[in-house]
């Protein structure tokens, strides 16, 4: 499928270095993990050309080092959490530059009188994962101490995870959505899973952070993603691409669609940017 990449009246990106910012789940790596050597490689040939390739994900760090790493990238930033969190990557340090920490107690107790069977997780300021029960999940990059729903209360938080089994994503999302949710920033994932972050905290907020630290124009930056968590980055981009398998509700605010994460969608978009 064709993708338009588009800079000012131009069609087609200009060789000057762009700013490429990529989802992981359903964009770099498929719904079973895995990352299509086609992909690896087209993604490792726009790093090596100078672009300042970003893995933008909901994952923790722990979680998205390993996709950087298989990626190439030894140099450059990575946001994770939503934009929770944004690391300097410098060959095998890394550096967490900025954390964005709110206090969860009033959503907690909101979703628990809603929702007292779901599970809870939260990653703290100190980037550990505590778990109201036994709670583990692959974005969450290490092990959850499982403790007293009173101690996830009253912990700061980066990111809040809620998992519901008792619910279709739709029920859970209107549920969610019904709870009329302040002063934080949330998303409903592909299943009955709740992301929640500090207020005005997405993906797009660590990125456009990214932007003007590393001095791109708005212009150069191309941002790909799947997700109801990705639709703040789309929007944000000079060009964003959703993703072929992206709900209806992403895709609107994408500037051109291309195929879906099992056909490798991710890799036409990486080749336009090659191209130059």
């Amino acid at each position: 499928m064709t993708v338009l990449i588009k800079t000012g009246n131009e069609d087609r990106l200009t060789n000057k270095k762009i700013m490429v910012c990529l989802d992981v789940d359903g964009t770099i790596v498929n719904h079973q993990g895995e990352m299509s050597e086609q992909v690896r490689h087209t993604a490792r040939a726009v790093v090596d050309a100078g672009h300042d390739v970003v893995v933008s994900t909901g994952r923790s760090l722990g979680a998205t080092l390993p996709v950087v790493r298989e990626l190439g990238i030894d140099q450059g930033y990575v946001v994770a959490c939503n934009g929770g969190v944004i690391a300097k990557i410098s060959g095998t340090e890394v550096e967490v530059v900025h954390r964005e920490v709110f206090d969860p107690s009033l959503v907690l107790a909101t979703l628990w009188r809603t929702m007292p069977d779901a599970k809870y997780a939260l990653e703290n300021e100190l980037g550990e994962f505590l778990s109201s029960e036994e709670f583990t999940d692959i974005s969450f990059g290490s092990p959850a101490r499982v403790v007293d729903f009173d101690e996830l209360v009253n912990s700061k938080a980066v990111r809040v995870v809620v998992f519901s089994t008792d619910a279709t994503a739709e029920e859970f999302g209107q549920a969610v959505h019904g709870l009329g949710l302040s002063g934080v920033t949330y998303s409903v994932g592909w299943t009955a899973w709740l992301d929640i972050a500090a207020e005005g905290t997405t993906k797009a907020s660590g990125l456009e952070w990214l932007r003007e630290l590393r001095g791109f124009e708005v212009q150069d930056t191309v941002a790909v993603g799947d997700g109801r968590n990705d639709i703040e980055m789309l929007q944000w981009a000079g060009t964003g691409v959703a993703m072929g398998q992206a709900p209806d509700e992403v895709k609107a605010v994408a500037d051109s669609v291309t195929a879906s994460v099992d056909e490798d969608g991710l890799v036409s978009v990486l080749q336009r940017v090659l191209l130059g």
